[in-house]
């Protein structure tokens, strides 16, 4: 990496834009960056950083990019900007950033954020031009890592070596050497390694342990099922020999609950033969009590019958009547039909006789309907009557609405005579606010046109009084502002004078016995400068010019007010004039008065014309009425004539037909009841007479039947018929009867039974009692043989499963052992690690150790042969090792702790130990060719003689066109090298400044 050109603007001190040339300074190979205390030499390196990686070193990062970078003396429109101009692996690049800026805004007062931007372009050697790369920051920062091959904080400890840095490492401790070791090389994945052991570690000790829990579960079930025949092991999960002792005691126990099974199988079978010949002696027994029961039940329901033997023959007597009766039923039942059908038929007919006349009462049926014929007869000449009589009603009715129409049509008429004898008055009227409403709408329209001037005259012209008096008070506002910015800005200054008066107080301040000084270097302080009375610090002077930046921005902010103000208020008065507001008011109050009233007038003209309309088509519609109306009248008269004359026929007829009733409805109503009346009574005469001839019939028929089935009367044979209820009942009792006598001869005719009776009765209690004691024994041996089973068949399954168990947790606690080993050898923890060194430090201790070999050669030109750095890898205390640094003193020949070198010996020997580190991370990071190194401070602390050994060795870094750049502000350093870069420090900002090139 070769750096070409850095142009710095508002950056940290240097408020303008400073432009460095590496290539001039590199020519030389040794360069000096030097200055003032505080002018802004480590600013050049933190503009380079920042370039870079888009941000600085260390604290210097700061909260804020925007405000920590950004200098106080740029002025408010520059923003900050670093370019740099590189090449690195073999490609000319040129990077631009700009931090976030708080900037004024453009219109308006306060301040906008404006985003931080980045440009990446590369130099095409072909067509001589800058080509855009790009200008995603994640993606110029992702490209420039990858083609430096280190982080940010690499390159600062690889170009950028800070020299304190360094001393610090010299007298540091395993642990902080180890955190700055590991930043630089990148060593997190050697200690994630370590962690994922432990991690590995703890997890398959976890899955043992649950595998063994498991085991040890199934083992308490095995106990369980086993009893007291299964003893378990004293171990807990995850201890050895847990698996072996389980199966062990798991074949003990199933061996052992095999023999209970043998026994409980031949008990069994005992029992099962005793319980098979207690059943069978109890069958017997049953068998014989139940045949000596049944014997003895026979007999007493052969007793049983005797006794009822009268009964049953009686009912043999009482159901042989019933079937004799039953030949005679069908003539009682048609008896019976026949009188209820003659007692309906002789009560219809007495009802229909009494809704007759007196005069039928002793006719028969054939002369009721002679009479019922003669009636139907009359009623049928009624119907040219009933015609005639609704031809009347309708005549009636075209009479009542020629009487209507007349009544209406003369309405018509009238209302129509009295509407036209107005018409030409309302004519006239309408068509007069016709033309008044469209004068109306004339005026509106020509004062539409003059009213939004007048209204933006009045507008403008109060804008122009209040404009007038916001100008005499930004005038006062202008006037205040910039008296207190002049005295903010002459407080400041003499300030700043006071203070770089006293400037050497204020860094004697910060002196400390022993320790160099930071502008000469050197170690003893005999007379340091003491603040006076009085003193102004850095802070007061801060404070001073933040006040005088404020009341700067505020004079400005109301000048900008003040122009704004006096433009608004020459614009409002070209427009209004010089007329006075309250005349222009006034005015614009009576154009719009006028507006207004024309505006109403003009409303009214859409309606008006409306009216007007429609009052046209009223005109025609009363006119047409009255003809239509006229037209009617005359027509009414000629039909009226007609109706007269065919009403007074009707009428004629009509009076022939009713005779002394009121109308013809009324007389042919009268011969429809009659004809009714009259056709009801002849048919239930008939009716009567019909059902009395068959009532005669069915006596004869019974009384014959009767005698045929022996009874003397028919009344003695409706008393011996049963209905079906009793007669089911009878037969049910005779049928039972003769049932339980077949039965009974049955059940004692049997040889078995009258056997069973000529024994001893059976003993049933004994019998049962020795069954079920048999078969209680049957029970307790079958169940002590399926517990035996079960507990085998258990036992089987649960040491399968644990067997299984077993075979699955082989590998894993195989993992486990070796897991466990490695993570103990990578943790330090293992006695296998002899020097309790873990992974990460192991492979720190390897880089140490090609730092110190590096460092080595340059630190033996620069102590003339003298000093070596070793590594060491001894323990230290209680602690782990690996990180020990020595230095070896050839002239001694002892080998002792780099925190016992001198103040001189220490900076060269952290020199050597940078450059050697250096080297070890440039080859760390693919090997990436360094062309630019600055080293920065720490040269006041060397002699004469060694200043010139480590100016040698940093001269030789100049092989194969390396350059160095120094900072330091050692006044000797600027007599030992010509080629240098001046920082200069003042009032608005430091500037740059190159001397001894070419």
């Amino acid at each position: 990496m070769r750096l070409h050109r850095l142009t710095i603007t508002a950056f940290g001190p240097f408020g303008g834009t400073q432009t460095v040339d590496f290539d001039e300074l590199s020519a030389a190979g040794l360069f000096l960056l030097h200055g003032p205390t505080g002018a802004g030499k480590t600013s050049v390196l933190d503009a380079v950083c920042y370039a870079l990686y888009g941000s600085v070193p260390g604290a210097r990062q700061g909260g804020a990019q925007g405000t920590a970078l950004r200098s106080d003396h740029a002025a408010p429109a520059t923003r900050t900007e670093v370019t740099l101009d590189l090449t690195v692996a073999g490609r000319r690049l040129e990077i631009t950033r700009q931090p976030p800026w708080e900037r004024p805004k453009k219109r308006g007062t306060g301040t906008t954020l404006d985003k931080a931007q980045t440009w990446l372009r590369e130099y095409d050697t072909t067509a001589g031009t800058w080509k855009d790369l790009s200008r995603s920051h994640q993606e110029i920062g992702e490209e420039i890592t990858q083609l430096l091959g280190m982080s940010r904080e690499q390159f600062c400890q690889v170009v950028l070596l800070p020299q304190g840095d360094f001393a610090r490492f010299l007298r540091a401790d395993a642990e902080a050497r180890g955190k700055l070791l590991g930043r630089l090389f990148d060593t997190r994945r050697f200690a994630d390694v370590e962690k994922r052991l432990a991690e590995r570690r703890r997890a398959t000790e976890a899955q043992v342990r649950d595998g063994d829990a498991a085991l040890l579960a199934d083992a308490h079930r095995m106990q369980q099922a086993a009893g007291d025949a299964m003893r378990l092991p004293d171990l807990a999960p995850g201890e050895p020999g847990l698996a072996e002792a389980v199966l062990g005691a798991a074949a003990v126990a199933r061996s052992t609950a095999r023999e209970q099974l043998t026994v409980a199988e031949g008990t069994l079978a005992a029992a099962e033969s005793a319980q098979a010949a207690a059943g069978r002696a109890l069958d017997d027994v049953r068998e014989l009590a139940r045949l000596q029961r049944r014997f003895t039940e026979a007999r007493e329901r052969a007793a049983r019958l005797e006794e009822g033997a009268g009964a049953y023959r009686e009912a043999q007597a009482l159901m042989e009547r019933a079937r004799k009766a039953e030949a005679v039923a069908p003539a009682l039942d048609l008896r019976e039909t026949a009188e209820a059908e003659h007692r309906r038929a002789a009560d219809a007919e007495a009802r229909a006789r009494a809704l007759l006349p007196e005069s039928y009462a002793d006719a028969g049926a054939a002369g009721l309907a002679a009479a019922a014929r003669r009636a139907a007869e009359e009623l049928g000449g009624l119907d040219s009557a009933r015609r005639a009589e609704r031809r009347l009603a309708e005549l009636l009715d075209e009479r009542t609405g020629l009487d209507r129409q007349e009544r209406a049509d003369a309405d018509v008429l009238q209302e129509a005579d009295a509407w036209l004898d107005g018409w030409e008055e309302t004519r006239t009227a309408l068509q007069a606010r016709v033309d008044s409403a469209q004068q109306a709408a004339s005026l509106a329209e020509q004062l539409a046109v003059r009213r939004e001037p007048a209204r933006q005259r009045l507008k403008a012209a109060r804008l122009r009084d209040q404009l007038a008096a916001d100008t005499n008070q930004a005038v006062e506002q202008v006037r205040t502002a910039q008296e207190e910015a002049q005295g903010a800005r002459q407080h400041w200054l003499d300030l700043k004078e006071q203070r770089l008066n006293g400037i050497a107080a204020e860094l004697a301040a910060h002196l400390t016995d022993g320790e160099p000084c930071a502008v000469c270097g050197a170690t003893e302080h005999p007379a340091p400068a003491r603040k006076v009375a009085g003193h102004v610090d850095r802070e007061a002077e801060e404070q001073a010019l933040a006040a005088y930046q404020r009341a700067d921005e505020q004079r400005a902010e109301a000048e900008r007010n003040l122009g704004v103000v006096r433009e608004a208020l020459a614009a409002a008065t070209a427009e209004a004039g010089g007329t006075p507001t309250e005349q222009l008011a006034r005015e614009a109050e009576e154009l719009e008065e006028q507006y207004a009233q024309a505006r109403r007038g003009a409303a009214e003209l859409h309606a008006a014309q409306e009216r007007l309309r429609q009052a046209g088509h009223e005109h025609e519609r009363r006119v047409a009425a009255r003809q239509e109306a006229a037209v009617r009248s005359a027509a009414r008269v000629g039909h009226r004539e007609r109706l007269e004359s065919e009403r007074a026929a009707l009428e004629e007829e009509l009076d022939r037909a009713k005779g002394a009733l009121d109308s013809v409805a009324a007389r042919a109503a009268q011969l429809e009841r009659r004809t009714a009346l009259l056709t009801d009574a002849a048919d239930a005469a008939r009716a009567a007479e019909d059902t009395a001839q068959r009532l005669k019939d069915a006596d004869a028929r019974l009384a014959d039947a009767a005698f045929r089935a022996g009874f003397d009367t028919p009344r003695e044979a409706a008393a011996a018929l049963l209905d079906a209820t009793a007669h089911r009942e009878l037969q049910r009792r005779l049928d039972a009867w003769q049932n339980e006598e077949a039965a009974v001869r049955a059940v004692l005719a049997e040889a078995d039974t009258a056997a069973a009776a000529r024994q001893q009765p059976a003993d049933l209690a004994s019998a049962q009692l020795a069954a079920d004691t048999a078969a209680r024994r049957l029970r307790e041996a079958a169940s002590a043989h399926d517990a035996a089973a079960r507990r085998c068949a258990e036992l089987d399954r649960l040491s399968a499963r644990a067997t299984a168990s077993v075979r699955r947790l082989a590998p894993l606690r195989e993992e486990y052992d070796r897991v466990a080993r490695m993570a103990g050898l990578t943790a330090g923890t293992s006695a296998d690690n002899e020097r309790r060194m873990r992974l990460e430090s192991y492979v720190l201790a390897a880089r140490l150790e090609q730092v110190a070999a590096a460092a080595t050669v340059r630190l033996r030109r620069m102590s003339s042969g003298r000093y070596t750095l070793v590594h060491s890898d001894d323990r230290t205390g209680r602690g782990r090792s690996g990180l020990g640094l020595h230095v070896v003193d050839a002239w001694t020949g002892r080998e002792r702790d780099t925190a016992t070198l001198s103040g001189g010996e220490t900076f060269f020997a952290s020199l050597a130990l940078a450059l050697g580190l250096a080297d070890v991370v440039t080859d760390e990071a693919g090997g990436v060719r360094l062309d630019t190194l600055f080293i920065d401070e720490g040269f006041g602390s060397l002699d004469d003689q060694t200043l010139d050994e480590v100016l040698d060795v940093l001269d030789s870094l100049r092989e194969r066109d390396r350059s160095v750049g120094i900072v330091s502000h050692v006044p000797d350093l600027r007599r030992r090298i010509h080629a240098q870069l001046e920082v200069v420090k003042g009032r608005s900002g430091s500037v740059l400044r190159q001397r001894g090139v070419g």
